[in-house]
Formats: C-alpha cells, structure tokens, sequence
C-alpha cells in the first residue's frame, strides 16, 4: 500500500510541476529561465542528497531502514532536504491566487513515506526529543513556504520564474531518484498504473482550478 500510494504521490507530482509550475515559471521568465531553474535545482538537489548519503541517510524512503540514532537524524535532515522545496512550491501557489490543490496532495504523499521510515528508525529514543525535532521540520517546511510566498511578492518575473523552476528541478530529483524506485520496489508494476492515475487525476484537478 505505502509504495502504491508514493506511485500515485510521484504521478500527482509530475503532473502539477509539469502543468502548474513549469508553465508559470515558463510565462513569467521565458525558456532560458526554465532550463536554468531547473538544472541548478537538480544540482543543488543532488550534492545535498550525496552528502545526507554519506551521513547514514541513503535509504530514507525505505520503510526497512537501521534503527540506529544516527541513521534517525541522517533521515530527518533529509525530511528537510525533501520537504522545503516542495513547501516553497506551495507558498510560491499562493502568489498565483490559491494553493494549488493537486500539489498540496501530492506533497502530502510524496512526504508520507520518508516520515514512516524516519520515525520507526527513531523507536527506542525519547519521545519528547523525538517529537521536538519533527517539530522543528515543520517549522522549516512551513517557513519556505512563507518564504516562497513573502520574498516573491512583487518581484520580477524572471526572478520568480527562476526560483519556482529551481524549486521544480529540486522537486523532479526527489521523485526520479528516491519516489518511483522505491514505489516500484513495494508496490510492483501496479505503481505505475498508480503513478498514471495520479498523473491524470492532477491534470484534471487544474483544469478545473
């Protein structure tokens, strides 16, 4: 169930990056700024990752992770790693008129997994500690997006663009390298059906925003 639900997560997140934010970003800033935004997030994404890889965190989207406190905290980091980009994305949304509906969904389940695994690979450890350091991701997560919503109000829309397209390639590494191999490790070929679905059912959704 948990790797149908990422297929279908990743499917959603394809689509409202392709249909939402990449058009957005491709209105307001042109081509170049939308290949720039991209790469450079995708870049940035990566050398993050290989450095939470090398600290314990290589396997964060799998529910069978060591229980040890370092491989806990390794995950955590990469909760944040994960989740500011795709919260920027929804504070980025607001500026548009309305939070994206598709995107909220799938930003919901495309985190679900990561948490699972995070969390069970903290059983044994004090649970105040451990609820205060899931806390403390919230509170990134949520302060990208005020970011993504406060820092761009008004700004030029090559600047906007470029960011909404940094955040986009960030979010296209997440699913291309942890999401749809791990859905397709749990769920079986039927996650992609999943991922198709998801995709469809995104598309939809914006057509009727």
């Amino acid at each position: 169930m948990l790797g149908l639900l990422m297929g279908f997560g990743a499917g959603t997140l394809i689509s409202a990056l392709a249909f939402e934010l990449t058009e957005e970003a491709f209105t307001l800033g042109g081509a170049d700024t939308v290949a720039a935004g991209l790469g450079i997030g995708a870049l940035v994404y990566f050398a993050a990752d290989r450095w939470l890889d090398h600290r314990g965190a290589a396997g964060r989207m799998r529910v069978d992770v060591d229980s040890s406190e370092s491989t806990g905290m390794a995950l955590l980091l990469g909760a944040v790693l994960d989740g500011i980009p795709e919260s920027a994305v929804i504070g980025i949304t607001v500026l548009e008129g309305e939070v994206s509906l598709p995107m909220l969904a799938a930003v919901f389940l495309s985190n679900l997994p990561e948490a699972v695994s995070s969390a069970s690979s903290m059983r044994g450890q004090d649970h105040g500690q451990v609820l205060r350091r899931w806390l403390l991701v919230t509170l990134a997560c949520a302060l990208a997006a005020g970011l993504g919503y406060g820092l761009l109000d008004g700004a030029s829309g090559d600047l906007v663009g470029f960011i909404e397209a940094f955040a986009g390639g960030a979010v296209l590494m997440t699913v291309a390298d942890a999401m749809l191999p791990e859905a397709r490790r749990l769920g079986g070929k039927a996650a992609g059906l999943l991922t198709t679905l998801g995709f469809a059912l995104a598309y939809l959704l914006s057509t009727l925003d």
